[in-house]
């Protein structure tokens, strides 16, 4: 499951760039906004993961090593610019640098903004994915071609596409997505995502510390370090 640190956090600092899909409350230069319905309260809380594919589809969302110190929370939506160029620009190095050698565990979590008509969609097909462990492919896949179905009445085929690419089972993803089976745990995502203080895409959480926008890897990487001594400390 995505660590307690996502509805418990409580950040010391909040660091933000202009490279952010943001709520119209909390507009920022060079950014998108738009108005964020959140899922109501109970009814959301009451959804915990009990079907085996959402299980499943929860950790697949999760990579790196269960005895890495720090957890790095990306709150992203698939649809939103500035998330593809985090994706496309520091997301390797990231994972290179960081998650493949046991320093960090890399959690992510949905929050589709409604201004992106597709996001919600695309979280879906990603999840499904997920429940047959082709979270990441499917991931990498839709940041990858986002300029390409971000314009589309409708994506559908292009998302069918890349998870026969991605070598899903077709029929088990496709029942996945067309029963919304996945909008449960991506409604709790965002909602616990908005009471942990984040308001915008992407935004990362790291320790305590809450990051907003397209950070660089040298900004990823001092919260990483502090998040490394404070651990030590305890």
């Amino acid at each position: 499951m995505i660590p307690h640190q996502v509805n418990r956090i409580r950040c010391t600092a909040a660091l933000s760039l202009a490279l952010a899909c943001a709520p119209a409350s909390n507009k920022r230069q060079g950014s998108e906004s738009t108005a964020v319905t959140r899922a109501d309260t109970a009814a959301v809380a009451s959804r915990a993961p009990t079907d085996s594919n959402i299980t499943r589809a929860d950790l697949a969302r999760i990579q790196g090593s269960p005895t890495a110190p720090v957890w790095v929370i990306e709150v992203s939506d698939f649809q939103c610019p500035y998330c593809k160029q985090w994706h496309d620009q520091t997301y390797p190095t990231l994972r290179d640098q960081y998650v493949k050698t046991g320093k960090v565990r890399l959690a992510y979590v949905n929050f589709p903004l409604s201004i992106h008509r597709h996001a919600m969609p695309a979280a879906e097909a990603a999840m499904c994915a997920g429940a047959q462990d082709k979270f990441w492919p499917m991931h990498d896949a839709l940041f990858t071609t986002q300029t390409r179905w971000e314009t589309l009445d409708n994506p559908t085929a292009v998302f069918d596409s890349l998870a026969q690419t991605n070598g899903v089972d077709i029929k088990r993803w496709r029942d996945c997505v067309s029963t919304g089976k996945m909008k449960p745990l991506i409604e709790a995502d965002q909602y616990r995502a908005s009471k942990a203080g984040a308001s915008a895409t992407p935004s990362f959480m790291i320790g305590n510390r809450l990051l907003t926008g397209a950070q660089p890897i040298d900004e990823l990487k001092r919260a990483i370090d502090s998040a490394m001594v404070k651990n030590r400390q305890q």
